[in-house]
């Protein structure tokens, strides 16, 4: 089992996490983002999109990190990690879908301009990212998990951009929730960290 990503990509990490919380044996196979490797002509025959990650296990090729997830819970995972029941599974892709939406337009896109010292205003990405913590902080409220009573790959979606949202000025400090949460997700057995970058309010 191959995993086509880049070490800084937060989509990137939240593949490695999971496939390290499964303890699967896997290979890491980096991708020079920036010697543009994803759009060279082998890469686009793994991923069209030209984007990490991508998971290569005997021959199936999963592009897209949420996809990555729901195939290796499936095949490789028990049924806490994505549950079977309708109402359990559609709790999960709800966040699955803030994952791709809010939380991407949000503490992720803040922390990409900071990294590569972008002109684009970040305000904007900031204050959505602000808007989304408070309602996860809000959900967060009297429970351990956000999606179930236990871990979900809702909650492995959600970790990575915002446990690095202060490297996008995103202060984290007023999310009690939030903090105990990824306290909670640090703890996991074979938790795998995802690498810190100096810049923002980490800096």
């Amino acid at each position: 089992m191959k995993l086509y990503y880049h070490p800084i990509s937060g989509h990137a990490h939240r593949a490695h996490l999971f496939l390290s919380l499964l303890g699967l044996d896997y290979e890491l196979v980096e991708v020079d983002l920036m010697k543009a490797e994803q759009k060279t002509e082998a890469f686009l025959k793994l991923n069209p999109f030209g984007q990490v990650p991508v998971l290569e296990d005997h021959g199936i090729v999963i592009p897209d990190s949420n996809a990555i997830l729901v195939y290796l819970a499936t095949r490789y995972g028990d049924s806490n990690w994505l549950p079977k029941d309708a109402v359990g599974a559609a709790n999960v892709q709800r966040w699955l879908s803030v994952a791709a939406g809010e939380i991407a337009s949000g503490p992720a896109t803040a922390r990409i301009i900071n990294l590569f010292n972008k002109s684009t205003d970040p305000a904007d990405a900031i204050a959505r990212a602000h808007r989304i913590l408070a309602l996860i902080d809000g959900t967060l409220h009297g429970r351990e998990w956000i999606a179930a009573g236990w871990p979900t790959i809702a909650d492995v979606a959600l970790y990575s951009y915002i446990a690095r949202a202060p490297e996008g000025n995103v202060d984290l400090a007023a999310y009690r929730n939030v903090n105990a949460w990824l306290a909670r997700v640090e703890a996991l057995p074979r938790f795998q960290p995802f690498i810190k970058s100096p810049v923002g309010l980490a800096a």
